[in-house]
């Protein structure tokens, strides 16, 4: 099998994220894969309208993530959770990327995980996008949330609970044995 393309991000611009740590971590667990880890903040463009895109058109950045989505072979977003949904940062590039062409995910095999400091785990965010997600990518999507964030993660070890490191394992690999089959 050739090298697989991993994109991954946290879907939050928060320069000290969880959910890019997360991310990142996740998509260093698959051996053989280049990874390329993308940061929300070197996308941050004009709140999506239509008036604005009317007048200014589509904002060269969404096309440039849209680039990187097109390039990966699968693709790991890891959620935080703002007021019982998604951040407006991934949100924003979200409307703006799924103006350029309706198939968003390209049909690529997605992990989509969550994480939070308290014990749900962006499970409402994760939920949401799973929903929504799941109606937009023929690709395939597993998907792990992690409670707790600082109880159960350290950098050095990755996620300390053994039940739910079994449980992030099993889905890992369901997501590369989907990413094997596509390639």
């Amino acid at each position: 099998m050739d090298k697989i393309n991993i994109v991954a991000f946290g879907a939050s611009n928060s320069k000290m994220s969880i959910n890019k740590q997360l991310a990142t971590y996740t998509a260093h667990q698959i051996k053989e894969a280049s990874v390329e880890v993308l940061d929300l903040n070197d996308y941050e463009m004009p709140l999506f309208g239509v008036d604005y895109e009317k007048t200014h058109g589509i904002p060269k950045l969404a096309h440039k993530f849209k680039e990187h989505l097109f390039k990966s072979d699968g693709i790991i977003i890891s959620f935080a959770e703002h007021n019982g949904a998604y951040s407006v940062a991934f949100k924003n590039i979200l409307d703006w990327i799924s103006r350029i062409e309706s198939n968003v995910w390209y049909n690529k095999p997605m992990f989509l995980l969550g994480t939070s400091p308290g014990g749900r785990g962006a499970s409402t965010a994760l939920e949401i996008a799973v929903n929504k997600f799941s109606r937009m990518t023929k690709g395939g999507i597993q998907n792990f949330s992690l409670p707790n964030f600082k109880d159960n993660f350290t950098n050095k070890d990755g996620i300390t609970d053994t039940n739910l490191n079994q449980e992030f394992q099993t889905k890992l690999n369901l997501f590369v044995a989907s990413l094997e089959t596509k390639g």
